[in-house]
Order: structure tokens, then sequence, then C-alpha cells
């Protein structure tokens, strides 16, 4: 049974569903309440996996306002569940807040492997996954610029998450930063049917999305700065 006074952060698949794991579908089966980032999308899920629990909103528009109510549930012997709309809470998705006030009121937090995005695109990738940043989605509007300027001397392998509607933009200001020689390998639709990864230049990608409509959810690994660049050898597939 899932413990009482215990705040679970339960990972959801980001696209093929047999990623679900067991202790996934037992723990939102037990617990008094699922917190969801989108009850729409978390109820197909549900439903999926024959997983009939109370629901309620908890997004990065409402958090703020909900923690102390959430807190005080499971001071007072509830267990509560947090799921994304895919992958794992508080990995570019809300979850911080609640999990620093349950840390500091001394409520125990458990997070329960699962799906994530960046990790099969970093391993898929080709580049040296030894050391690397995670930088999520870049600053939409301030700080961009700034944040382009750090990573061009970031010697680590760098993870990015981009939409398809800002993917060529991205793209291009990275290379304009960075070089358009720098190598990248872009993996999108994770898990999916259509999953498709591509590796080559900044330059090559740039190329290949001004020509190909993307589409589907995106995951860019680039390597870091160094002496030698080009490990990909017009290897684009």
């Amino acid at each position: 049974m899932a413990d009482k006074s215990k705040l679970y952060l339960v990972p959801t698949p980001v696209g093929n569903l047999e990623d679900m794991t067991f202790r996934a579908v037992r723990i939102l089966k037990e617990v008094d309440l699922i917190l969801a980032e989108d009850t729409r999308t978390t109820a197909f899920l549900l439903k999926h996996f024959d997983i009939r629990n109370k629901m309620q909103s908890h997004h990065k528009f409402n958090e703020h306002q909900t923690v102390e109510q959430l807190v005080a549930r499971m001071k007072g012997g509830e267990s509560i569940a947090l799921v994304s709309d895919a992958g794992t809470p508080c990995i570019s998705d809300p979850g911080f807040l609640l999990v620093r006030e349950c840390a500091a009121q001394g409520i125990e937090v458990e997070c329960l492997p699962g799906a994530t995005a960046f990790v099969p695109a970093l391993a898929d990738s080709g580049l040296p996954a030894e050391r690397f940043c995670f930088e999520g989605f870049l600053p939409q509007k301030k700080g961009r610029q700034t944040r382009l300027q750090e990573l061009s001397e970031e010697t680590r392998t760098m993870i990015i998450y981009e939409s398809p509607f800002r993917i060529v933009k991205t793209l291009s200001q990275l290379s304009e930063y960075l070089g358009e020689d720098r190598e990248i390998s872009v993996s999108r639709e994770i898990s999916k049917m259509y999953e498709q990864t591509v590796r080559g230049s900044l330059k090559e990608m740039i190329e290949h999305f001004t020509v190909n409509e993307a589409r589907g959810e995106f995951v860019l690994v680039i390597s870091g700065k160094r002496k030698k660049q080009h490990i990909f050898k017009n290897a684009k597939q």
C-alpha cells in the first residue's frame, strides 16, 4: 500500500504507454489523490490502466496557490501522487515548489524511476555522455542571448528541449553563437511510432528542418566546445 503522509513523484510515458511501470500503476491506484498537470491528459492514462482515483489540477499557473493546502493534507495523513503530462515531474515540468515545501515541512518525498525524454536522446546521440548539462527549454525572451553566449563556452555535451514551432529559429541561433560546424543530434517523438534521430552539424540540421516539416517535441543534444569537431561525417539518418 502507498505510505500515508507522503508525496510520490510518478513518471508517465513520454509517448509509448508500454513504458508505464507496474509500480507506477500501483501507486496511482493506492494514493488518496493524484495531482495532474492536465487532468484531461491524465484521465486518458488512468482509463487505459483502469485507475479509478480522484484527480486535482496542479500546473505552473496554480501551483503557488495550491502548495500550502496540499502540504496540509499530507500532514493530515493523506498520500498524494504528482504526475506531469509526460515524463518525470520537476524535469521541465511543475513540481519543484511542492517538493521544496514538503522537504521543508518534513514530509517524505519519493520519486519513482521512469520515463524522461532526454536520457534516451542522449544515449542515442553518439555524443560524449559521461558529462553533460541539461538546459531544458531556453528562455524565450529575457536572458536568451546571455544563455546562448554561456553555452558557446560550455565544454560538456548540452541537452535542450524545443517545440516544433521554434526548432529552426533555435538551431539558427545556436549556429550563430556556437558555430555552424558544431555537431548536434536531434531526436523527436521519443518512444512513439515515428521516433527519429538525425545527426550532423548545426548547418546541416537547419537545412534539414527547413525542407522537412518539424513535427513532435524535440530534444537537441549538442557537442561541447573543443578543439576538434566533426564527430559525425555526414551521418544524417
